[in-house]
């Protein structure tokens, strides 16, 4: 009778306990997907940022393409230049993972009853990551071999506003000296065909990573009401 009932006391004993760790692990499962939820609202903004400057440089290189086709009779030099300078085809998406990798690494990701909600947490943070850095490698590095081209064909000299801008400052236009026979060259044409092709691959991209994080918000408001 004794044993009995001292194996009962244990029994109910690690029966509490582990009540009490679920419930330990289940809030902090909802406290991670709550700031889940504020990491992709800024994630969701960096990618509309990008996007917009990625659309804004598609419009300078297609009025530039225009004018070289009409043999530079669209536009001044100066604007030519300013143009030029405005295209910015080497910024990259830096998707905010640190709460992603904590629910994995606390094993709460298994607590998510949502499976569609996994599913697109994985394919953001392991697929679609892996493919925006490789893809992001590729444009840097063009995107430095395209400055240096410019750089060597024009002469550019411009001020820098290092706090002006989304990211990494703004670039004004102080003097120049147009090079017109490289402007209407297959060199220069090429090159900025090729950051127009960039400049399309890279936007599609990131309308199908801004895709699946607007369901992995939805989901995730939907995971926390359940919860509540």
């Amino acid at each position: 009778m004794e044993f009995g009932v001292i194996f009962s006391s244990v029994f109910i004993s690690f029966y509490l306990e582990d009540l009490r760790k679920d419930s330990n692990e289940l809030v902090l499962k909802n406290e991670l997907v709550s700031d889940l939820i504020i990491t992709i609202e800024d994630d969701l903004e960096q990618l509309k940022n990008i996007q917009d400057i990625l659309q804004n440089s598609e419009k300078l290189i297609l009025e530039i393409l225009n004018d070289v086709d009409n043999n530079h009779n669209q536009l001044s030099d100066i604007e030519t230049m300013n143009k030029i300078l405005g295209i910015e085809v080497g910024f990259s998406f830096f998707p905010k993972d640190g709460i992603f990798n904590q629910l994995i690494s606390t094993g709460t990701f298994e607590l998510i009853k949502n499976e569609e909600l996994k599913k697109t947490l994985l394919e953001i943070f392991n697929n679609q990551k892996q493919r925006n850095y490789a893809t992001s490698q590729e444009i840097d590095k063009f995107n430095i071999d395209f400055r240096k081209e410019i750089n060597q064909n024009f002469r550019i000299r411009f001020s820098y506003n290092s706090f002006d801008g989304e990211y990494y400052g703004s670039r004004t236009l102080t003097n120049s000296k147009f090079n017109e026979n490289y402007y209407l060259s297959n060199s220069f044409y090429g090159i900025i065909s090729q950051a127009q092709q960039y400049s399309n691959m890279y936007m599609r991209q990131l309308k199908d990573i801004e895709v699946n994080y607007e369901t992995a918000y939805s989901l995730s408001k939907e995971e926390i009401k359940k919860n509540n």
